[in-house]
């Protein structure tokens, strides 16, 4: 009787308590998306300083961990890179970048989990505007 009442506890406690913690995965894949935006971010900004400024479009992200070519030049670029490794967003595609080069801005952001421009809640784009 005993164990059996315990078993009626922990059932209602499961109940209860659960659901509650369903929508955390979603948050924590949020949070990890903005905090590698964040550094992705900062590593431009050190790239910026050595360079005078961003990389393009066309030279992307990988220009923190390769010297990028074309325009603009790298001359300063450090040789040890300024991230080791390119990430993935928290649902395995690259993060996007985008230098329009008429403003001192870049753009730094994920499609959120569907992958597509737009969305709401987990679907929606996270960026560093």
């Amino acid at each position: 009787m005993e164990i059996l009442i315990v078993v009626v506890i922990l059932s209602i406690l499961a109940v209860a308590v659960v659901p509650q913690f369903l929508d955390k995965p979603d948050e924590a894949r949020v949070t990890r998306a903005k905090s590698d935006i964040t550094n992705l971010n900062t590593a431009l900004g050190i790239y910026k300083i050595d360079n005078f400024t961003y990389p393009s479009t066309s030279q992307g992200l990988g220009a923190l961990t390769q010297k990028p070519s074309g325009n603009p030049p790298a001359k300063n670029w450090n040789p040890n890179g300024y991230i080791q490794k390119l990430p993935k967003d928290p649902w395995g595609n690259d993060y996007q970048y985008l230098n329009p080069g008429n403003r001192a801005a870049i753009d730094i952001y994920s499609f959120g989990q569907d992958g597509q421009p737009g969305g709401e809640g987990i679907n929606a784009d996270i960026g560093n505007w």
